[in-house]
């Protein structure tokens, strides 16, 4: 592709996306309601592979079921097989070249346009999706499959206009020095999870936007919801074989991809103990290779709230249900652990906590009035029932909840366990489900408590610490500095926004590459120098060799 560049252009001004309430009575509201009425006719939706552009039905069908109502399906898929995954790797690769020789500003323009159309044409398409695959209720699919998505995709083009512009400072007398920012040698692999809708457009996107072609693998939970992204990655101007959408058995797939010798990075969002098996599985490939893959992933965490005694009640418990309860605790950054001065305790929290807590609905998330919908599917309700049972079997005590239905949908009550030992089972390993497990302290061992948050878990992704006094919160800062890649004071654990919080957790919550962030796409790119010199040699003598 061969073109003049005839000016330097510089991206529009970048804001983070508003989001709307969707209030009783609102247009957006409206808007949500038909769309989700729409969306309820026309199911079961059929989703294909997609390779270079051509929709593949392999035959091999699977489903996407509706957690609230798991007797329907949102959508039946067809799964990739050996061929279409081999087909997709070949077309990427084929594809790359041309996409990586793009100008820059026609393919920030594709991503800019991708996110006009996410904000606006198709913003209740996907909320609507995300809600009824998901299990989002309004609120938490907007901040998601509308806000950080079009985020997303706006502040990559601006982080990577900056990337590029980072030159070198100096150059000698008569030369010239630049530095070039390529897409790495081959293509990469993205695998994504359900839990959020944005995180789909994110894995494969970031990558692409720096001129990498990508194998999309998404969460078979989030299916349909990751199709509508990719058809609008389509629809504004992503070149076909650019982005491969597979859709599949996770295990069959990443482990074909993985296998190529042309695999250059894997972009991951999952569990810690897949994200471990895959690094190994990479590292025993090593030799098949061209040059050394980029691992880049997020996993668990078992995230925190410390309370202090100066802390505002308050805000301390609303926060505390927030990071629990909402999206039903299956964000990566939800909080899991409550650390509690026993003064705070006694005095008010802990009525406070159960009195709010009692207020929230659990039910579909098409009633609007539900602040809890459902968690994912089967397996997850069964392995959070489990550690609950598991934890009243070691004598924690349920202060509220415990309990879950799964006749219609998969609907488990929000529970908080007040526990004597810190590292009783709850406190200790990932559940990703609506519980919050309490461990109150003596005041006098605030300092101690501190160094218990840190030891207790193998994850370091969120946690905050609540406190008016600000040597409580310098010294939870210092002892807590590797405990969690995202802190937060007098805030809840969740809610990282593109721009603003630059996102991810080191330990074994990943590699902390912090998305929503230009860092993440130095993973991506392999930077090559260039020194051009305008003044020839006269002599290949120094001065000093001279008599």
């Amino acid at each position: 592709m061969s073109t003049p560049q005839l000016a330097t252009f510089k991206v529009p001004a970048i804001e983070n996306e508003p989001m709307r309430s969707y209030a009783a009575g609102s247009a957006e509201r409206q808007g949500l309601e038909a769309a989700l009425a729409q969306m309820q006719q026309e199911l079961p939706f059929e989703v294909p592979c997609i390779v270079n552009g051509v929709p593949i039905k392999t035959g091999n069908l699977a489903k996407q079921p509706i957690p609230s109502d798991h007797a329907r399906h949102l959508c039946v898929y067809h799964e990739a097989d050996e061929a279409t995954v081999a087909s997709a790797i070949d077309g990427a690769l084929a594809a790359k070249a041309e996409w990586e020789s793009m100008p820059w500003n026609d393919r920030a323009a594709i991503f800019l346009r991708a996110a006009e159309l996410v904000s606006g044409k198709y913003r209740y398409k996907l909320i609507a999706a995300t809600m009824l695959g998901q299990g989002k209720n309004a609120w938490q699919a907007e901040i998601d499959a509308a806000a950080e998505l079009t985020d997303f995709f706006r502040f990559g083009v601006k982080y990577v206009e900056e990337l590029y512009a980072q030159q070198p400072p100096k150059n000698s007398a008569g030369a010239w020095n630049r530095i070039e920012y390529r897409a790495l040698e081959g293509f990469v692999l993205a695998v994504s999870p359900f839990n959020f809708t944005a995180i789909g457009g994110n894995l494969p996107g970031v990558p692409a936007i720096v001129g990498n072609t990508v194998v999309w693998k998404p969460s078979p939970a989030a299916t349909y919801s990751n199709y509508l992204v990719y058809q609008i990655l389509a629809e504004a101007g992503v070149p076909a074989g650019v982005i491969q959408f597979v859709p599949g058995p996770p295990p069959e797939v990443v482990a074909q991809a993985i296998s190529h010798p042309s695999f250059a990075a894997l972009h991951f969002t999952g569990s810690t103990f897949i994200f471990k098996k895959l690094w190994k599985d990479i590292a025993a490939n090593l030799d098949k290779y061209k040059g050394y893959p980029r691992i880049v992933g997020e996993t668990g965490g078992k995230n925190f709230h410390v309370v202090h005694k100066s802390a505002e009640i308050r805000n301390a418990v609303l926060q505390t249900i927030r990071g629990g309860f909402e999206y039903q605790g299956q964000k990566c950054s939800a909080l899991s652990r409550l650390y509690v001065s026993s003064s705070l305790w006694s005095s008010g929290f802990k009525d406070l906590l159960l009195s709010e807590v009692a207020k929230i609905t659990v039910g579909p998330p098409s009633d609007f009035s539900n602040f809890m919908g459902p968690v994912i599917g089967r397996p997850a309700y069964d392995k959070i029932t489990g550690i609950i049972q598991k934890a009243k079997d070691a004598g924690g005590e349920i202060l509220t909840g415990g309990t879950g239905d799964d006749s219609k949908g998969y609907f488990i009550q929000p529970t908080i366990i007040l526990t004597k030992d810190p590292e009783s089972i709850t406190m200790k390993e990932e559940i990703f489900g609506p519980v919050i497990t309490v461990y109150v302290y003596d005041d006098a061992n605030y300092e101690k408590t501190l160094e218990l948050i840190d030891n207790t878990s193998p994850y370091a992704l969120t946690g905050s610490i609540f406190a008016a006094d600000r040597k409580a919160l310098l010294t939870a800062t210092n002892k807590l500095r590797n405990a969690a890649g995202n802190v937060y004071y007098n805030e809840k654990c969740t809610g990282a926004v593109v721009g603003q919080q630059p996102f991810g957790g080191a330990r074994a919550s990943g590699t902390n590459d912090k998305a929503g962030s230009i860092s993440i796409f130095y993973r991506f790119i392999s930077a090559r120098s260039m020194k051009e010199n305008f003044v020839g040699l006269e002599d290949f003598q120094y001065p000093s060799n001279l008599i």
